[in-house]
């Protein structure tokens, strides 16, 4: 293990908190949306120095974390419930104030030692709590020179990260006597289905019910590399360049799509020395603004949805079709297959499609037999991730990130933007560890290994 990571954690408090205002045990139905998500765990954490001449001590902030989570649970109560199954087997979530358990911790490291290129040694199971109860679990940690890491863990089929997003401005906005700027709405009749259902053959090729999956096969060049994170820091310079590559045959493409383009080409270099012939891609799309098109009330309301509204559009494509054409006939492709998830019509067919199919579980396709296929990874942006607005008190993050090890075969890769310098992005990436040597050697400076003192020196500038 690397030196720096090398740290002990010691747990000093383990409780659970919950909102104090009495709440009716009632049943929240998982959503058709929500019922595409399987049970996975998402981390997020934030670090913060300790201010020179700041005189708070530990145990004062703690106190004003949990004071401000006991407030933001009364809105957010979903957090503090737990999931559980229906008469029909599907998931609910039963709201009964079970609570949030919180855990205090200390770690025998400075701030700058942490080793932020390599989150699964540093902040797996670390500063990132391993949620054992409920929905939600939530970590302080005192580091040796006064600064403090705050992070949670929360099932991904209540809330996806616009919403978990919510919460946490929520929680800091409460920490620093403000009022909630954003209530969350809770209204499960903005997913009901059409009746009739009017179902696209696409969303066919996009989700899948479990029961007609096959067995996994053997592929004779599967790899045995394992999935890893890393976290990198990309110049916005570079993110320009990539940009104009990928617009070079005059059509406008996004920096998401261009940097997307740019990872799949790497991707598919690395499946051709692994002997496979496809591989696919896919890109988180938040169906929110696309669902409020022409009603002004529900897109009101949908700004302030809690829960799933995602959809997972992918493309497959050979890997030597990928290698030898430029980056902007792949931004292309990009940009086709992500297209086709940018419609109203796309989210209500998707909600009909699951509505057809309960309560049969359903999973995306992009999630399926992807170290079998052909490699396969996911692109979610996180460019709303608010790591600037998540100040419980004692000033802005020095760096946020999330942390999605999700233990399945197809990578993950999430672009936030940097909280040093306008326009430069942070990336989090959970790919194969030659997947990333591949890709580290052929981007150069264009992606660097996080470091503080990289990020101190690019918010000095």
């Amino acid at each position: 293990m690397d030196a720096k990571a090398d740290f002990k954690v010691t747990v000093s408090k383990e409780e659970t908190v919950a909102a104090m205002l009495p709440l009716q045990e009632h049943w929240l139905p998982f959503s058709n949306l929500d019922l595409l998500l399987p049970s996975v765990d998402v981390g997020v954490f934030f670090c913060y120095r300790k201010p020179e001449g700041y005189i708070r001590s530990f145990s004062s902030m703690v106190n004003v974390l949990k004071t401000a989570l006991v407030q933001a649970l009364v809105s957010y109560y979903a957090f503090a419930g737990e999931v559980v199954a229906n008469a029909a087997g599907e998931p609910e979530l039963l709201c009964n104030n079970r609570g949030v358990d919180f855990v205090e911790a200390y770690a025998d490291v400075e701030l700058p030692q942490l080793d932020l290129h390599n989150p699964d040694q540093t902040i797996q199971g670390k500063l990132v709590p391993n949620k054992k109860h409920g929905v939600l679990s939530l970590q302080a940690t005192e580091l040796r020179c006064g600064g403090i890491v705050v992070a949670c863990t929360f099932d991904h089929r209540i809330a996806d990260a616009y919403s978990a997003n919510m919460f946490l401005v929520s929680w800091a906005q409460l920490a620093r006597s403000n009022s909630i700027s954003l209530v969350p709405s809770f209204r499960r009749s903005l997913m009901n289905p059409r009746r009739p259902g009017c179902i696209d053959s696409s969303l066919d090729q996009m989700y899948v019910p479990i029961s007609s999956l096959q067995p996994p096969k053997h592929h004779l060049h599967q790899p045995t590399d394992h999935l890893i994170s890393r976290i990198y820091y990309i110049p916005s310079e570079q993110l320009n360049e990539l940009q104009s590559l990928a617009c070079s045959n005059g059509y406008k493409r996004t920096k998401l799509e261009s940097f997307s383009a740019f990872l799949w080409k790497m991707v598919a270099l690395r499946a051709a020395k692994d002997g496979f012939k496809f591989t696919k891609m896919g890109i988180v799309v938040d169906g929110r603004v696309r669902l409020g098109e022409g009603d002004e009330q529900k897109a009101s309301l949908m700004c302030s949805y809690f829960g799933n509204v995602i959809s997972i559009p992918f493309g497959s494509q050979g890997v030597n079709e990928l290698i030898e054409k430029p980056l902007w006939w792949v931004a292309s492709q990009v940009h086709d297959f992500l297209e086709q998830a940018l419609t109203k019509e796309h989210f209500l067919g998707m909600i009909d499609w699951v509505e057809a199919h309960r309560p049969e579980p359903a999973l995306a396709k992009m999630y399926i037999n992807g170290s079998e296929e052909g490699p396969a990874f996911v692109v979610s942006s996180g460019q709303r991730f608010p790591v600037l607005k998540v100040d419980f008190g004692w000033d802005r993050p020095v760096f946020g990130s999330y942390h999605f090890p999700w233990g399945g075969d197809s990578g993950y890769v999430m672009p936030m933007p940097s909280p040093c310098r306008e326009g430069d992005w942070v990336v989090y990436m959970h790919l194969s560890k030659r997947q990333l040597e591949l890709i580290e050697a052929e981007a150069g400076n264009a992606l660097r290994p996080l470091t503080f003192d990289h990020l101190q020196a690019v918010a000095s500038v």
